[in-house]
């Protein structure tokens, strides 16, 4: 069998209900792997967090951090990113935006909050990735991956208006959850990300299979070849691309269940 690139997003998607990996989930990919596939994990999660579901995983995989920014090797080894242009994150720091709106920046290392936010930390817990508080007005904007506001949705969609006024296609705006409004710069999403890493792999879109459930996930599975929409997903992403196919929850592992069916797996069903 010809090797194929499975590329997959991580919440509501890759991980179950508790934010973690079923065995099954680990297992299918470790299968994977021994037949030579190739494997990518893209999500908005900063790097740092992602790494630490791969070495859950066990696996050698590509990461597509930040939904797109940065694409690292399975050794760590970065193979590109792209910043927020420094003036375009003072930028949005200073637009007014509801008070009860977290504002977050991913930094090549860090990621920094405004206040403290408790209630994300059950996302995480699984990774051990956190947050510091920082005083983002102070921030110099230099060396930013994404702004991340986090909140309201209908606070939200007032904000992505008033960055679409002021600021134009000078960004690329999605959503990562119906709370969270993910801002990266121009031209970087996942499906970016994903195209640069099939042609460095050589693997054409007929042997890329993308699994997502979110706005950010809709560039990579429209490229890939095979383009699968969880059962919880998004409603809108089934309509902006159309020839995805729907699958099982993520809470039962429809990821793995789906590639087990997809490369006829000999792991037995949990």
């Amino acid at each position: 069998m010809q090797s194929h690139l499975i590329v997959t997003d991580l919440d509501k998607t890759l991980l179950n209900a508790q934010h973690g990996l079923d065995e099954l989930t680990i297992e299918t990919f470790q299968a994977l792997a021994a037949q030579g596939h190739h494997l990518a994990l893209a999500s908005g999660r900063h790097f740092h967090d992602i790494a630490a579901f791969r070495r859950r995983l066990g696996v050698p995989a590509h990461v597509i951090s930040t939904n797109g920014a940065h694409l690292y090797a399975p050794d760590d080894s970065l193979i590109a990113e792209q910043w927020v242009p420094a003036e375009l994150v003072r930028a949005l720091v200073e637009l007014p935006r509801d008070a009860a709106i977290r504002l977050n920046l991913y930094t090549g290392d860090e990621w920094l909050i405004d206040a403290p936010a408790p209630e994300l930390m059950a996302l995480h817990a699984h990774s051990g990735f956190r947050y510091r508080i920082a005083d983002l007005e102070a921030h110099d904007g230099s060396g930013v991956g994404k702004v991340l506001c986090i909140g309201d949705p209908e606070a939200l969609a007032t904000l992505e208006q008033s960055i679409n006024d002021s600021l134009g296609t000078r960004l690329h705006v999605t959503y990562s959850m119906a709370d969270s409004l993910e801002i990266m710069a121009e031209g970087v999403n996942k499906g970016a990300a994903l195209e640069r890493l099939m042609a460095r792999l050589e693997i054409p879109a007929e042997r890329c299979l993308a699994f997502g459930d979110n706005l950010n996930d809709a560039e990579m599975l429209a490229l890939a070849g095979h383009g699968f929409i969880m059962e919880n997903a998004h409603p809108e992403l089934a309509r902006r691309i159309p020839g995805a196919v729907r699958i099982g929850h993520h809470h039962s592992s429809g990821v793995a269940q789906r590639l087990r069916e997809y490369f006829a797996l000999n792991v037995a069903a949990r």
